[in-house]
């Protein structure tokens, strides 16, 4: 949604990722950019060359947190460290909200360093909200999840993708970072139509959108970052825009990066969805699709299953 109480109120229109390999060109060009996101983890130290690069990019530009460790959906307590660490850099950097996945991928201490899907039970939504509202109230900012891509399915999930992630902000009362690349690449390799996906989350609890390009292979597509978002991706952003308004917006690109102008230019394709939207009238409730809302929030406590799908 444009500014909302998931976003801290902010209107902030496409950015794109802070990379190393455009630093030489922000710092010395200084060109337009509405706000940059950074990977919380590259800047969780006591000093050194990232932080000074940062506090240079913070002196021209606004800036979100996105984090990709976290693991909100880990059955452990939450690694205190490293929440400490985070939230001395949320001081330092002022971001009104903040991300990061919703997956797990840590255990007895051990990071896979990956983000690895979820069993999609009442259970683990629970646990999930337990730890994702222990976080915002830890940190005193909001908090949205990010929808993983994702290569593997479990036995035992009771609900689909979008009812689980609507059934985990409702719990933890947090906003989505909705990244409409991720709910295509799962949709094409777990064989479901992303429309249903977009039309089922509550637009009122969306706080930002993620676009990337991806990468198709003979069995499965791979959310790669490393070229331009693909036409059927704009598709499901334009609905995304059409339920959820005008909403902050980042592309992401991550390998084989390009030059700035490139990435700056991919990004601001999202525009021309964004400015016609903001010349329409906003949906009222009988357009809009009725998020799910599950009816027996106590049944699902079954224990992990066995994986039904795998990466081919």
């Amino acid at each position: 949604m444009p500014a909302n109480r998931f976003n801290g109120y902010t209107d902030y229109g496409v950015g794109i990722g802070l990379r190393i390999p455009h630093y030489p060109h922000i710092l010395g060009k200084k060109p337009v950019v509405d706000w940059f996101e950074i990977i919380s983890e590259n800047f969780m130290i006591d000093g050194g060359r990232p932080l000074k690069v940062l506090d240079q990019i913070l002196d021209q530009y606004r800036v979100v947190q996105h984090g990709v460790s976290m693991y909100f959906g880990s059955a452990q307590p939450l690694n205190r460290e490293h929440l400490r660490r985070l939230k001395t850099l949320v001081k330092r950097t002022n971001t009104p909200w903040l991300t990061d996945h919703l997956c797990w991928g840590s255990v007895d201490g051990r990071y896979s360093h990956d983000l690895l899907p979820m069993p999609y039970t009442f259970e683990a939504a629970r646990k999930t909200a337990q730890n994702i509202r222990e976080v915002r109230d830890f940190l005193e900012i909001p908090v949205a999840v990010e929808n993983v891509s994702s290569y593997a399915e479990f036995h035992v999930s009771e609900m689909t993708e979008w009812e689980f992630l609507n059934e985990v902000v409702e719990q933890a009362d947090c906003g989505m970072l909705l990244d409409v690349n991720n709910i295509y690449v799962s949709s094409q390799n777990h064989s479901f139509n992303p429309f249903d996906y977009i039309n089922s989350i509550d637009p009122e609890r969306v706080a930002q959108i993620h676009i990337a390009g991806h990468s198709k292979f003979e069995k499965y597509i791979l959310d790669t970052h490393d070229h331009p978002v693909l036409d059927p991706v704009w598709n499901l952003y334009a609905r995304a825009i059409e339920l959820a308004g005008p909403t902050a917006t980042l592309l992401e690109w991550d390998d084989r990066i390009p030059s700035f102008e490139e990435v700056h230019q991919e990004a601001l394709k999202a525009q021309k969805f964004l400015k016609s939207k903001t010349q329409q009238k906003p949906l009222n409730g009988h357009d809009r699709v009725t998020p799910y809302a599950h009816q027996d929030p106590a049944r699902g406590t079954a224990a992990l299953g066995g994986v039904e799908k795998a990466r081919a």
